[in-house]
């Protein structure tokens, strides 16, 4: 560790894990030339071979930067300075040079690496040019060529049966405008459809928060979820007190989100039971909450609350139950969306009958918004669902071309057998430290993987000083969130890593 923290690379850790991690090491060096050709090609900035930690981090360099900074920016919630024009593919360099393999991305926002040259090379179009210097207020000046960038980005990788997109902000301005939609769409089919006019009634007591203007209605959430940060994502956030803290909220309903036991196989007859449970749950709140539910929100993976799964029958029952029940299902794929799971998107993984009713999303699309499909999600007149930007162009090409790189290098099929093959490295290093790698979870899911940690912030403090950076949730889990372009040997830099934070 002393001899990192003064310079050395990474690849002098790879050999305390004998014989696996040496024979990794070897695989990578006879594979390195081929690699770097390749990744010359990938990212404008060369990725380097391996990490290296030069100072404790943060070094001299990064704290005057730092100093200066919180001057004039909260700088309490800072995770690490980084030196953006020095980053490349999956490696984060921050000013003392420190140079760490980064499998948390941005809490999870970097799709193609760092510095991509295609990314780089659109940036530089006369296309993203003019978006970003004349970028126009959607509602009303939408470009000429508006319909065709959405055609031929968002729209390329839309879920099936959704094939309309309303585009936002971030991820919680999509969940936001998604509730919005729900509520427009409930009162619509209530009144009896978007031809019947609002009563003067409705008109009025709109404009003092009241009954029958402002509607009754709810959005049901699940314990330990994570929607976002605004002001109504918030009464659907359930991961942490210091999200919600002294902001007022809606009395909405949630559910318990079923707690897995791992191995899933030596658990199965209590998952199924939890799992059912919770649907009994959502049911019983739909039909008897005080406050009706428009809809349902739920995560495919519940990622800031701990990385916690429910099988693909869960959510199949959980869209049977919605359905029969006229309220709409929202899955928010913000952060399990464009391929991290090995899916482009997670709820693929369902196999459902009939699509959700929307999808979010945002983080690796490197813009947002929502997806659906039902003419009658469109609000029945103009200004319901508006805001001055209601998305940005600019941020939309770049979308499309992440989609191309993505295709073109079939990179979610890649992280599907990383993934795999990462998993099946990480049970074994489980195997070799009882309780450093706590209910593993994630088989099946691409790299989008997490395991628990009785000392979890330690062990994230000890892995920047091996060179990597990671990322936690809930109260114990390390999660791996990997960008689309960590391959094999990446994966073996990290197996190293966790190998030597597990021993030290």
């Amino acid at each position: 560790m002393a001899a990192l923290r003064h310079g050395a690379a990474l690849r002098s850790i790879s050999a305390v894990s004998r014989p696996a991690t040496l024979t990794r090491t070897r695989a990578l060096t006879r594979q390195s030339s081929v690699s770097l050709a390749r990744m010359a090609h990938t990212f404008s900035v060369p990725e380097p071979d391996a990490p290296e930690v030069k100072t404790a981090i943060p070094g001299p360099a990064s704290k005057k930067y730092i100093d200066k900074l919180d001057k004039v920016f909260d700088t309490r919630s800072l995770n690490m300075l980084a030196d953006y024009t020095k980053s490349a593919g999956n490696y984060i360099v921050d000013p003392d040079g420190n140079t760490l393999l980064d499998v948390y991305a941005q809490i999870a926002s970097i799709p193609v690496g760092y510095n991509n040259a295609a990314l780089r090379r659109v940036a530089k179009s006369g296309q993203l040019i003019s978006a970003l210097i004349n970028r126009p207020a959607l509602g009303n000046f939408p470009s000429h060529d508006w319909a065709d960038i959405l055609e031929t980005g968002i729209l390329t990788v839309a879920p099936k049966g959704l094939n309309q997109v309303f585009t936002g902000m971030a991820g919680s301005d999509a969940n936001e405008t998604a509730f919005k939609a729900a509520f427009m769409w409930r009162r619509q089919r209530e009144r009896g459809g978007p031809s019947v006019e609002f009563t003067a009634e409705e008109l009025e007591s709109s404009m003092v928060n009241q009954t029958p203007g402002a509607s009754s209605l709810s959005i049901l959430s699940f314990k330990s979820a994570f929607h976002g940060r605004l002001f109504g994502t918030l009464s659907t956030t359930r991961s942490k007190p210091i999200h919600k803290l002294d902001i007022p909220a809606f009395d909405w309903p949630h559910a318990t989100f079923p707690l897995l036991k791992y191995p899933l196989e030596e658990h199965a007859e209590e998952n199924a039971k939890a799992e059912a449970d919770s649907l009994a749950e959502v049911e019983h709140l739909i039909l008897n909450y005080h406050i009706p539910p428009a809809a349902v929100i739920v995560e495919p993976i519940q990622s800031e609350g701990g990385d916690n799964h429910a099988s693909p029958a869960f959510f199949r029952g959980l869209r049977a139950l919605t359905k029969k029940h006229g309220v709409l299902l929202i899955v928010d794929e913000v952060q399990t969306g464009v391929g991290a799971t090995g899916k482009f998107w997670a709820h693929e993984h369902w196999n459902l009958s009939e699509p959700p009713d929307m999808v979010t999303f945002s983080k690796k699309a490197q813009t947002a918004g929502y997806y659906y499909g039902d003419p009658a999600l469109r609000p029945n007149k103009p200004y319901r669902q508006f805001n001055t930007w209601m998305g940005d162009p600019a941020r939309a090409i770049l979308f499309r071309a992440i989609i191309e790189e993505i295709q073109s290098k079939g990179l979610v099929k890649k992280t599907a057998e990383v993934g795999d093959y990462l998993f099946s490295e990480l049970q074994g290093l489980a195997k070799k430290h009882p309780g450093q790698f706590e209910n593993l979870r994630g088989k099946g899911q691409g790299t989008f993987i997490a395991f628990d940690n009785p000392k979890r912030d330690e062990f994230l403090k000890k892995a920047k000083n091996f060179g990597v950076n990671i990322g936690g949730s809930g109260e114990s889990a390390v999660r791996l969130r990997p960008m689309l372009v960590f391959e094999k040997k990446h994966a073996d830099i990290l197996l190293a890593a966790l190998d030597k934070i597990a021993s030290s």
